[in-house]
């Protein structure tokens, strides 16, 4: 086997990857650096991300409120976001001929709405650059040899002075960093969306309305809870309700087997008492009405029906004939409505884990390996994962960016 030299390896052909090695070759033009990845395909997380659109970022610009999206590196990330963030991301592909616009939830996509202006952006800054995109190249081995660093792949070997793991969740990866002492976080699955089978929301996919939500523990407790659009969808629910808690609730969630109660109040904080006290005026406002026919707070028409119906309220039933009893049933319902969840769904194609490099095995000015000088992580390679919208990218541009300011700043030199 032949052995290649290069000044710097970047191991992993997706976001974080690309952006470390173009940042760097960038910076210092000189530099010899290469990306070994293992499958054909290249940059496949940026395909499907956000329906094939690419979620690129998300519209938050302060850094600390931009880092309390991440359950896991939320602390460890906000000195990096104060040296690249989200006004950076954007700037880097609008100096590269890529409109970014931002939708009413925050999440930030391509002017062009699909992925492939992301992609296409990355292949040719590599081209144009000069960069060697080694697909098919699987990693076997990394050994530390004394100035620097030996990696075999399948077809050949290589050695660099420096290397950039970016391979995202990759079982192979972590159990090469595990034998080069790093401690790895077993992974768990952070973004799933929740089975639950249920009258209620058997015939109602598609629906989705603005909920707060709570998943209860034993004796009662609340043990997360989030809010946000929930959508109803053929398996249970989804939306970025549920996956905040998901996201914030990965390592508990596993624990029950996913298997637990999710209270829905259908009115965000709405109480029960307020809402009794509301159902009590539209009894004197409008004693006429079919109460079925006409949804109130503005409840999706078909979930009102479904909730209407739970409450033992028939379809011909108008307000002036409602009992009390019936009344409270209503107000329960549309306040705390609890539903079962059994097992999860992967979202979409965006699987992201809670898991990887701990943390405090990670220097954050650079994002090199404490344990190893000269190896360095970008991405989700490292124990951080983001909720749903454009965050877990955002991880991924702030970390490759920062360790090729850093590489490029040391050999440089």
């Amino acid at each position: 086997m032949d052995t290649k030299t290069f000044d710097v390896i970047v191991i992993g052909g997706g976001a974080a990857g690309f952006f470390a090695a173009i940042n760097l070759k960038t910076k210092a033009p000189k530099l010899k650096v290469a990306i070994l990845e293992r499958g054909s395909q290249v940059l496949t997380k940026v395909k499907i991300s956000g329906g094939g659109r690419c979620n690129v970022t998300h519209g938050e610009f302060i850094p600390s409120e931009l880092s309390k999206n991440y359950p896991r590196g939320e602390k460890e990330l906000l000195g990096p976001f104060h040296t690249f963030m989200t006004g950076d991301t954007l700037a880097w592909f609008e100096h590269r001929g890529v409109n970014i616009k931002m939708e009413e939830d925050g999440r930030m996509f391509p002017a062009s709405n699909t992925s492939q202006t992301i992609i296409d952006c990355f292949l040719k800054e590599i081209s144009t650059l000069g960069i060697p995109l080694l697909k098919e190249h699987p990693v076997k081995e990394i050994h530390k040899l004394d100035n620097s660093w030996s990696i075999t792949t399948t077809k050949e070997t290589f050695l660099a002075q420096k290397i950039v793991i970016a391979t995202g969740s990759n079982p192979k990866i972590w159990n090469i960093l595990s034998a080069l002492k790093h401690t790895i976080v077993a992974p768990v699955a952070s973004l799933f969306t929740f089975n639950i089978k249920d009258q209620r929301i058997l015939d109602l996919p598609g629906v989705s309305t603005q909920v707060s939500v709570k998943v209860m523990g034993q004796k009662g407790k609340v043990v997360l809870q989030s809010e946000g659009p929930l959508l109803i969808t053929h398996w249970g629910m989804s939306g970025p309700a549920i996956l905040k808690l998901s996201a914030w609730g990965a390592r508990i969630l596993e624990t029950l087997d996913y298997r637990f109660t999710i209270v829905v109040n259908w009115l965000m904080y709405k109480s029960h008492q307020e809402v009794l006290e509301d159902l009590l005026q539209l009894k004197l406002k409008n004693p006429k009405q079919t109460i079925a026919k006409y949804p109130q707070f503005d409840v999706p028409k078909r979930l009102w029906q479904s909730i209407v119906k739970t409450s033992g309220i028939s379809t011909t039933e108008i307000w002036a004939d409602i009992s009390k009893n019936k009344l409270q049933n209503l107000a329960q319902q549309l306040t705390q409505s609890y539903f079962e969840v059994s097992g999860k769904s992967t979202f979409k194609e965006e699987f992201v884990t809670a898991g990887g490099v701990a943390l405090e095995e990670v220097n954050f000015k650079t994002f090199e390996s404490k344990i190893h000088p000269n190896l360095y992580f970008a991405g989700e390679v490292i124990n951080v994962d983001a909720i749903t919208g454009g965050f877990n990218f955002q991880n991924a541009w702030t970390s490759a960016y920062i360790v090729s300011k850093a590489i490029s700043q040391e050999l440089k030199q």
